[in-house]
């Protein structure tokens, strides 16, 4: 593989810092993210010059533009802290992921309410069928014969003794 020039990976570099700063400030192109992906894919860079490599023996040496990837990632760490979301993507899942929280809980909480005004509703069917074999029971009771007599209505109200003027 072909190594690049020192002037090459400064253009590189200077390339990637200002997408780098662009996608920080939440420019993110149409169908990206705010990632290394896109970092390397906006600047014109192949991603893997983001990664460690290794020598031919085996032993790990850092990838020419590691140390930016790092810097991205760091950036991009202290803006989430903050509460900043540069990535407009990112930000609308967050905020439906706050959104659905809440549904659920008002979800919930409708459910608490309609099993609450089911038992009522139980519990006031059963009190009126009672009620109704109570009222059914006395009428019964009334209408068998007894030694009890009905007192004949008086047509109208008036005073036993006269009035109170």
């Amino acid at each position: 593989m072909a190594r690049i020039s020192e002037q090459t990976r400064r253009n590189n570099e200077t390339a990637i810092r200002q997408v780098m700063d662009r996608l920080l400030a939440g420019d993110v192109p149409p169908g990206g993210k705010c990632d290394i992906k896109t970092l390397a894919t906006q600047a014109g860079v192949a991603r893997t010059g983001f990664y460690p490599k290794k020598n031919r023996d085996g032993s790990p040496r850092p990838g020419p533009y590691q140390h930016l990837a790092k810097e991205f990632e760091r950036r991009l760490t202290e803006l989430r802290e903050t509460g900043v979301i540069p990535d407009p993507r990112a930000a609308q899942i967050e905020r439906l992921r706050e959104q659905l929280s809440g549904l659920k809980e008002s979800l919930a909480a409708r459910d608490a309410q309609i099993d609450g005004l089911t038992d009522f509703r139980k519990r006031a069917l059963s009190q009126i069928a009672a009620q109704r074999i109570e009222i059914e029971r006395l009428r019964d009771v009334l209408a068998a014969p007894s030694n009890v007599r009905a007192l004949p209505n008086r047509a109208g109200p008036s005073a036993p003794y006269g009035t109170c003027s």
